[in-house]
């Protein structure tokens, strides 16, 4: 096993690429805390990895909330006295619009859950990670990085192009103490993150026509959350010690088509 010992802490996990990535690094040997905001969406999770021989915990926090982080990396500590990994995974892609039709709340939804969530996660576990060096992954995308074309999805983009220039920053501090940063950027991924999109009039504003079998390495299928988690699994071991501030595209060449 490639994470023996390793204690992490996976927010977004009840679904898609954080309940799957939850499972692989459970797989290879790290205890999970799987963080979510209900404990209806991470039963299945964290009971399925306990079924299979592993050691995983539910721990309730909205991540856009400090003293909920600071009291769920808390709460990992307390149960097994260290934290080496964090998958800052959780995320919304919220309000999809022009900007006339965009209102303030909703800029502040998407920032507050993608970009200030992340900083919370990895604020609060930097302390426990300096201890003994560890990794931190970050989950952003190819909107706001490669790809600029979808329509109405300022907020979002913004916030993913956030968390790239975040973790460049944060994997330098972090570096004397051998944390290492790095980032995911998935494009279309079977997952059920469209279920927090809400778009509005976005047909208002000229779209860009894109030939079909937009994913040139799968003959337009999406990519799994099973591959991603596979990626989290290689930067959260050693077998990535000398990576960090780096992201990595996981898209199948999506994005250099769509960008």
């Amino acid at each position: 096993m490639k994470l023996p010992d390793r204690v992490a802490l996976v927010t977004g996990a009840g679904s898609g690429i954080g309940a799957a990535a939850a499972h692989a690094l459970a797989h290879e040997g790290a205890k999970v805390a799987a963080l979510g905001r209900t404990e209806d969406e991470l039963r299945q999770t964290v009971e399925a990895i306990n079924r299979n021989g592993g050691e995983a915990i539910s721990v309730i926090a909205d991540v856009s909330q400090p003293n909920a982080m600071q009291q769920a990396v808390e709460q990992v500590i307390n149960r097994w006295g260290r934290l080496d990994i964090v998958l800052a995974n959780a995320g919304i892609n919220g309000k999809w619009a022009p900007l006339e039709d965009l209102t303030p709340d909703d800029w502040d939804k998407t920032l507050n859950v993608n970009l200030k969530g992340t900083f919370l996660t990895v604020k609060y576990a930097v302390p426990h990670l300096k201890r003994q060096g560890g990794s931190v992954i970050i989950t952003s995308s190819i909107n706001g990085t490669r790809v600029f074309s979808n329509t109405g999805a300022s907020a979002y983009s913004t916030s993913k192009a956030g968390q790239v220039a975040f973790a460049k920053m944060v994997a330098l501090e972090l570096a004397p103490h051998h944390v290492r940063v790095n980032v995911i950027c998935p494009g279309a991924i079977k997952t059920n993150i469209d279920q927090s999109t809400e778009k509005v009039n976005v047909e208002k504003v000229a779209r860009v026509e894109f030939p079909e079998g937009e994913v040139p390495l799968t003959e337009g299928q999406p990519g799994t959350a099973e591959q991603v988690a596979q990626l989290i699994v290689f930067l959260a071991s050693d077998d990535s010690s000398h990576i960090t501030g780096t992201e990595i595209w996981i898209d199948g060449g999506e994005s250099l088509l769509r960008g």
